[in-house]
């Protein structure tokens, strides 16, 4: 059968044609990305993509959202938009429709990716688990954090959470700095205010404070170009830094889960991937006292798939109303 698949982020929606077989494969059309700043609602949003389709779109459709799933209308953490998931029929006319997390779609996506879609990061290298939990941090927008259990015979479940809003923990001087600018705007200070993409701009503004150095204000695409470039050591310094309170966030989520491996994801982390790897990420993720030992044998990849909300908004749907 054939599904739209969408996956609406803080900054994009993405959507696309998904068509899944009879043995339960799955296989994307080229995916469109529109900007959710240029659309006033996800309705027109659906219409613009249709228009794209030639006007018209099957009557299934699977969505992931950036942000928590129940309820008669879905908000997002970062964007205006609003679903009302009983209106779905009458506004987009799909007859069968699913709605998941964005990260439950990515938890998804990683249960049903094949090896050929991770990179090794940290830990032993060696192929993920194929039983136990999983957990999955992803930073871009936001800070997505799910995870989810394989009983080591193909079943999973996928566990979506706020995971992403956990107290910002510092561990050095220079995190103690970070901390100290973010509390001036905010009461408390999450990991996802340090950890996602537009975070840069304040690791950097702090780093630009402790060597009393006069900055102009800059954007964080700016910003992560710069750094990723080298072309600005300041930005880079900041970049570094991102990477460091990523691994130990991601060691955090992993001890917290009980996590016999662990999946970066997310758009951003598929950016920095080579960064990752020569960063300090490895040693703070298992920088962890006492659990040092057992967080070194947690293997650590990257999901490399090109659209996993889409391909997993997609599966999704098919373990909902195909299985």
């Amino acid at each position: 059968m054939q599904l739209v698949t969408v996956d609406i982020g803080g900054t994009h929606a993405r959507f696309a044609l998904a068509t899944v077989t009879g043995d339960g494969s799955i296989a994307l059309g080229e995916p469109a990305t529109l900007h959710t700043r240029d659309h006033a609602s996800f309705q027109t949003a659906w219409e613009d993509f249709a228009r794209m389709q030639g006007g018209s779109l099957p009557d299934a459709v699977a969505i992931a959202v950036a942000g928590p799933v129940g309820g008669e209308v879905i908000r997002f953490t970062n964007n205006p938009w609003i679903i009302r998931p009983a209106l779905i029929p009458e506004k987009l006319g799909a007859s069968r429709y699913t709605v998941v997390n964005d990260f439950g779609a990515v938890g998804h996506a990683v249960a049903r990716a094949g090896a050929e879609h991770f990179v090794h990061l940290t830990g032993p290298d060696q192929s993920l688990p194929a039983s136990g939990t999983l957990s999955i941090v992803g930073p871009g927008t936001g800070l997505g954090v799910a995870h989810i259990w394989r009983d080591g015979q193909g079943g999973y479940r996928v566990q979506p959470t706020e995971g992403g809003h956990i107290d910002f923990a510092p561990l050095d001087s220079i995190e103690d700095a970070i901390l100290a600018r973010l509390r001036q705007r905010y009461r408390r200070v999450s990991v996802e205010r340090v950890v996602s993409g537009p975070g840069l701009v304040d690791i950097y503004e702090a780093l630009a404070g402790m060597e009393g150095r006069a900055i102009q204000p800059s954007d964080d695409k700016t910003l992560w170009q710069l750094g990723l470039s080298g072309e600005d050591s300041l930005a880079a310094a900041a970049v570094d830094r991102f990477c460091l309170s990523l691994g130990a966030v991601a060691g955090d989520i992993a001890l917290a889960q009980g996590a016999s491996g662990v999946v970066i994801a997310g758009g951003l982390g598929l950016r920095i991937r080579d960064t990752l790897l020569r960063s300090g990420f490895a040693e703070r993720f298992r920088a962890k006292g006492r659990f040092s030992e057992l967080m070194a044998v947690l293997p650590v990849k990257l999901i490399t798939h090109p659209q996993p909300g889409l391909y997993g908004a997609a599966a999704a749907f098919a373990a909902e109303h195909l299985s």
